[in-house]
């Protein structure tokens, strides 16, 4: 009989259970279920991608890696893959839920506003108030979720997670 694991200590080295790695953000107008039901995992969405965010995870289906850039809905990825994967009447593309951690630098104090710079609907405002730094807050009505905050995010404090609905 082995030992307990210690969850402190694991924590500490960075070790993650798989269990507990968030599900895929799959690529626009597409889901789980498309994903899972037609997906032949070719690699032509993956390939078509100009931004470079599609990536295939460890089942070989594409998903959505925001590290370097953000979605453009160019529409590349469901051009060019002939099964029956994406509906480019989905609106709005995905469902995503986006969030800004407390790493946040404002939150701290500390100016930044990269993700604001980096938002081009314009979804993320920035909350001033006297003696503080403006803190960042996301109006969810003008967010597609394209992920152009994410790479530039010095402190990695937004995240994208899918959400209810098709995405």
């Amino acid at each position: 009989m082995s030992a307990p694991t210690d969850q402190g200590r694991r924590a500490f080295l960075g070790i993650r259970s798989r269990a507990a790695a968030p599900a895929a953000i799959r690529p626009p107008w597409s889901t789980a279920q498309s994903i899972a039901d037609h997906c032949t995992r070719c690699g032509d969405c993956i390939a078509a991608c100009p931004e470079r965010i599609l990536i295939a995870d460890r089942d070989g289906a594409p998903a959505v890696d925001f590290a370097h850039a953000g979605c453009t809905f160019c529409g590349a990825c469901a051009d060019s893959c002939r099964a029956p994967v994406f509906d480019r009447a989905l609106a709005p593309p995905w469902h995503l839920a986006v969030a800004i951690s407390d790493r946040c630098l404002p939150r701290h104090g500390i100016l930044c506003e990269s993700c604001r710079d980096a938002c081009g609907d314009s979804a993320i405002r920035f909350a001033r108030a006297a003696g503080r730094a403006p803190v960042p807050e996301i109006q969810l009505d003008r967010c597609t979720g394209c992920g152009a905050c994410v790479s530039v995010c010095p402190q990695s404090a937004i995240s994208i997670t899918p959400a209810g609905g098709h995405g």
